[in-house]
């Protein structure tokens, strides 16, 4: 088990499977791109198998999700998923992608055993798309969501960052459009992980204003049954439903209290907190040939040092040394 000393037990899994993105969205990283971590320093297909073996054999984890950079920019993405897939007990399976390599790898993805997948879309208009990834690319990310949806990649997730001056007045637009289209919307705060430590939270679109906007055009009706607990989006059920959308409020309204999550980036490093300065590095021990026990137990060591919170409310705070690609989101 991944307890910390707060009592959380985390039981989701984030694998970071590469730093590298063929986009340069303006929120995450510069336009020129960043310095890649070398080859011989990212986990190789069996290293990452092995890990996630032990998280879900040993550690309790329950939920693994491949994130990146852009995942499926590494060749053996599907070979990782398969293997993952026959692991007893059997781990949910899902991948969190920019979309742009889905319409020719879904299907792939989805026999191979992955559950779902969240797709990352921030506008509706190609020339907004451009702007904010520097890339003309908006067509591609609309035909992996449509082959996601074809695969049974269900539910087919959409994550939309709003940027103030920049795609700000969309979000009535982008639920519109999800719902028509069968995908479930989850909007999220700008978060303070850009390579160039630009972000500014008097700059960033919050959940109340996100909610208004919504508002203008729907009805609104908090989700009820079962508790947030350690799910980071808060969900609205809309105009009475089935449909529904949801806000994750990471700066504005945190879930640190509920947190679930345990990080492992792409040179395999254990972090416990998105927001954390510190890493426990496994990949070092694992290729000294430590034994799955003592990988176990550094893991757990990693966690159990968890910090109540992510500290973006204190004056102090810092952000990461290392950026949302090289973290894994």
């Amino acid at each position: 088990m991944l307890i910390d000393t707060y009592g959380r037990v985390a039981t989701d899994l984030r694998v970071s499977l590469t730093d590298r993105c063929n986009l340069r969205c303006t929120y995450c990283m510069p336009e020129e791109g960043l310095a890649w971590l070398a080859k011989p320093d990212v986990l190789s297909d069996d290293e990452i198998v092995r890990l996630v073996r032990i998280a879900v054999t040993e550690l309790g984890v329950t939920d693994v999700r491949f994130t990146g950079g852009e995942p499926l920019v590494r060749p053996g993405v599907t070979g990782i998923v398969e293997r993952c897939a026959e692991l007893d007990p059997r781990p949910r399976l899902s991948l969190t992608t920019n979309g742009i390599g889905l319409a020719r790898t879904a299907t792939a993805l989805r026999a191979a055993g992955l559950d779902r997948v969240n797709v990352s879309l921030d506008t509706l208009r190609p020339d907004v798309f451009r702007t904010l990834t520097r890339r003309d690319r908006h067509a591609d990310v609309l035909a992996g969501l449509a082959a996601a949806a074809a695969a049974g990649l269900a539910p087919v997730k959409v994550n939309a960052v709003l940027m103030r001056g920049v795609n700000d007045t969309e979000a009535p637009d982008l639920l519109r459009w999800a719902l028509d289209e069968g995908y479930e919307l989850r909007f999220i705060e700008q978060m303070p992980l850009d390579a160039q430590h630009g972000w500014q939270r008097a700059g960033m679109v919050t959940a109340e204003e996100i909610l208004a906007a919504l508002r203008t055009r729907f009805d609104l009706a908090p989700e009820g049954g079962t508790a947030r607990g350690s799910a980071p989006a808060e969900r609205w059920v809309v105009d009475g439903g089935p449909g529904r959308v949801g806000v994750i409020a990471s700066v504005t309204r945190p879930f640190c209290r509920a947190c679930d999550r345990t990080r492992l980036t792409a040179d395999g490093q254990v972090r416990n907190c998105l927001f954390a300065r510190e890493e426990t590095d496994l990949r070092g021990a694992l290729r000294a040939g430590a034994s799955d026990a003592r990988l176990a137990e550094l893991w757990r060591a990693a966690m159990w040092g968890k910090k109540a919170g992510s500290g973006l409310d204190d004056p102090e705070f810092l952000q990461p040394d290392r950026p949302m690609s090289a973290i894994g989101g």
